[in-house]
């Protein structure tokens, strides 16, 4: 009997996770609104100002008052620029020319297109009126001052950004980033471009998770190899949990003789839980060390993506505060998959989208732990990771798992997928 929990399932060992990072969330900082794309909002923005600001043209053209447009013929009286309010009110009968975003002269209700107009001799004519308020703006159509247009926890996509600015926001309240340690565990690891002796392997990891941090907008610290030596392993973990606020190792968490990550967790720290029933990554460890937490990721790199997408990215996010859920998207199976355990099954495969607009999957039928390619192969757009839950043998039924890579789904979060049954393609479990 254990101290800690072990061999949760994928949904507790989540929710463990997210008691965790609720209890060490991100202090809040205050970022210049145009350097804060990819951050997590501390508090709700609400907007100073209504959007549009006050009436304006849509397009180039003539504002006017509609009821004067019976005649088809309107006398030119000035003209109104973009950022500028030098109009005088309209008289009877009377048009502006006027720029696309120009406050909407007093008077005007109405724009007319410029290439639906004939100038000459100081008077606009035009063979048929347009619609009472064409082309016009409204002040507050989109927003209005008092408005909250952004709500806490969620990301500051390009969009985002651009909204907080158009409200008046010159900085933004955002949770800070959590500070990234990066570790790989073995002897037989070098670096790569060194040549291999018989037994040792490219430390591959290392690299795979420093770039997946970056590109989720982290800065991470690599740190060098660690031995498999418990007290050598102990001192450098030690240093690098006085700085850190998340340390990642990949390798050594298992039950081999040389898998020590575990017993000196529990032995210098805490474990908050060891083994998650899912395939890959099954021997995830969790745990604390000094101020830093510890996710030890298992050593096989289709492990390391696994576990690092369905565990660390939600742990990292969670971190910063964020509420707003994933992208959930359906497709379709597009071939029988036999699983036979009890476990969440994290499958490579290809998403992509058939004729009929249908999203597919194709599972990757290279699933071993340790065959990387399947997962770096994006030639149609590369998933990872279909997981599918066990639903009884041959009874087939929906699945859920992890978008990673797919065209056109890159960002913070990605995409959970979730894949379903359909005629001819059963899922058997």
């Amino acid at each position: 009997m254990t101290a800690f929990p072990t061999r949760l399932s994928v949904d507790e060992a989540l929710a463990l996770l997210r008691g965790l990072a609720a209890a060490r969330r991100m202090p809040v900082e205050h970022l210049a609104t145009a350097r804060a794309e990819g951050r997590v909002l501390a508090a709700d923005v609400i907007a100073e100002v209504h959007l549009p600001a006050f009436d304006n043209s849509a397009m180039d053209g003539f504002a006017f008052r509609h009821a004067d447009a019976a005649g088809h013929r309107l006398r030119l009286a000035g003209e109104q620029f973009a950022g500028h309010a030098d109009a005088a009110p309209l008289g009877e009968g009377e048009c502006v020319r006027i720029t696309t975003g120009a406050l909407l002269p007093a008077g005007a209700d109405t724009i007319l297109m410029r290439e639906l107009a004939r100038e000459e001799g100081g008077w606009i004519t035009f063979d048929a009126a347009p619609a009472p308020g064409s082309y016009v703006r409204r002040a507050g159509e989109d927003v209005g001052a008092g408005d909250v247009v952004l709500r806490a926890g969620s990301v500051l996509t390009a969009a985002r950004i651009g909204l907080a600015a158009a409200v008046g926001r010159a900085q933004l309240p955002v949770h800070a980033r959590p500070t990234v340690a990066v570790f790989a565990t073995g002897d037989e690891l070098v670096e790569p471009g060194v040549p291999l002796a018989p037994g040792q392997i490219y430390n591959a990891n290392r690299d795979l998770l420093m770039a997946r941090l970056r590109e989720l907008g982290f800065t991470p610290v690599a740190w060098p190899t660690l031995p498999d030596d418990p007290a050598r392993m102990e001192t450098v973990l030690r240093d690098a949990a006085a700085a850190f606020d998340l340390i990642l190792t990949c390798g050594g968490v298992s039950a081999g003789e040389k898998d020590h990550l575990p017993a000196l967790l529990e032995r210098t720290g805490r474990i908050h839980f060891w083994k998650v029933r899912m395939r890959p990554g099954m021997p995830l460890l969790c745990g604390e060390l000094d101020r830093a937490l510890v996710l030890g990721l298992p050593g096989n790199p289709v492990s390391v993506l696994a576990t690092f997408t369905a565990f660390a990215q939600p742990l990292l996010d969670a971190l910063q505060g964020r509420s707003e859920p994933a992208l959930r998207l359906y497709a379709a199976l597009d071939a029988p998959w036999d699983k036979r355990h009890e476990r969440l099954e994290l499958l490579r495969g290809r998403l992509h989208c058939d004729a009929t607009g249908q999203l597919r999957v194709t599972p990757n039928a290279a699933d071993a732990s340790h065959r990387l390619r399947g997962a770096a192969d994006r030639a149609v757009g590369g998933v990872w990771g279909v997981g599918v839950r066990a639903r009884g043998r041959g009874g087939g039924g929906v699945g859920s798992g992890f978008c990673w890579g797919a065209r056109g789904l890159r960002g913070p979060r990605d995409a959970v997928i979730r894949v379903a049954r359909i005629a001819g393609t059963p899922l058997r479990g």
